[in-house]
């Protein structure tokens, strides 16, 4: 295959994700040909427009694609992807990548066994404005502390979404928006191990209607409007952490609150200044109308120029970026390296925030 050679590809998994988000830009993409998608609803898969539509991915024959992109729900990422890398086929894999280091380790061990390369999905760092704040960060000196929150006003997915089950999702908030913002900041971080980690979460609103994510609501085959119950994830989760090198991160990842929109922080910290972001991340159409930057230094804050780009580019740019991935073999082993540091981090935030959760008496402070 030559370096402008389209790649093909399997699309595996047709919910909200692969359907909105992933197969209209393949489809655009002049870099692509969508062969195959796999999905076991047969309404989805006659819903989707590819010559190929298979109802699991063993139908799959890996001579006739390129990499699959998986996005199915989270639950299934590992098992997928290792069935699919075991195999020899790549996999481009949507957040969360694993849900516990176990899974990780499995998605490893496929990767060696077939010869493919996994590379992961979080588009969050492909915006222009974190990039920004990547390039001005770079010139802070020593990082210090990092001031990460995603807070929605309402953003909760529906009763009838696997998102707000655990046993599916494997998680709520923290997993969901914690992920794209912990992922954010890895270039400024590194490779990295925590010494202290504490976290607290909470469920105010994960089964209230009124707060649900309007902007995935209608459209053809999503969930039809629901009532209340359903969720037993966490729609709010806050933590702080401390790395092996003294850095401090405070995380604030909320589905739903009180706030009038969907804002998206990051602060980082420097021995020589201060550089804050402030936009929103994501589709939701309760946003911020433009990103802002500002460096600080000795008390002297100077606005840094975004650019304004359309909603969604970065999805696309992980896009523009794949094929150079793929042919890289650098990139074995690096995606679920850090994966494996991710979901161990987000492990022991869950982890410490269960003994308080479970008390009654902090399970209802707050409430009044």
């Amino acid at each position: 295959m030559t370096g402008s050679a389209r790649l093909r590809v399997a699309l595996v998994g047709l919910g909200w994700a692969g359907r909105r988000i992933w197969l209209p830009r393949l489809h655009e993409h002049e870099r692509y040909t969508v062969t195959a998608v796999v999905d076991p609803d047969p309404a989805a898969r006659a819903a989707a427009d590819a010559p190929i539509a298979l109802a699991t991915v063993e139908e799959l024959d890996p001579a006739t694609v390129d990499v699959a992109v998986v996005a199915a729900p989270n639950h299934l990422h590992a098992s997928v992807a290792a069935r699919l890398l075991a195999r020899g086929v790549p996999v481009f894999l949507e957040k969360p990548v694993c849900l516990s280091v176990a899974e990780a380790d499995r998605l490893a061990a496929a990767e060696l066994t077939g010869g493919a390369v996994l590379l992961a999905g979080s588009a969050a760092r492909y915006r222009a404005d974190v990039q920004a704040l990547l390039d001005v960060a770079a010139g802070l000196g020593p990082i210090r502390h990092v001031d990460l929150s995603w807070v929605r006003a309402h953003g909760v997915p529906t009763a009838s979404s696997w998102s707000v089950r655990r046993e599916q999702a494997g998680g709520g908030a923290l997993l969901d928006l914690g992920w794209h913002l912990l992922d954010a900041v890895e270039p400024l971080l590194g490779r990295t191990a925590f010494d202290h980690v504490l976290g607290t979460v909470s469920s105010d609103f994960v089964n209230d209607p009124s707060r649900r994510a309007r902007w995935k609501e209608g459209g053809p085959g999503a969930p039809a409007r629901d009532g209340t119950g359903g969720g037993d994830v966490e729609d709010t989760a806050r933590g702080f952490l401390v790395t092996d090198r003294g850095v401090s991160l405070a995380l604030r990842a909320s589905w739903a609150s009180h706030e009038a929109r969907d804002v998206t922080a990051i602060t980082v910290e420097g021995a020589a200044g201060t550089a804050a972001l402030r936009c929103t991340f994501g589709f939701s159409t309760n946003r911020l109308e433009a990103s802002e930057l500002v460096r600080t230094r000795h008390g002297v804050a100077r606005p840094v120029p975004v650019p304004r780009e359309p909603v969604g580019v970065e999805y696309s740019r992980q896009l523009d970026e794949l094929p150079g991935m793929l042919a890289d073999p650098g990139r074995r082993g690096a995606a679920i390296a850090r994966a494996r540091e991710m979901i161990a981090a987000i492990g022991r935030l869950y982890d410490s925030a269960r003994p308080a959760a479970a008390t009654p008496a902090m399970a209802g402070a707050g409430h009044g």
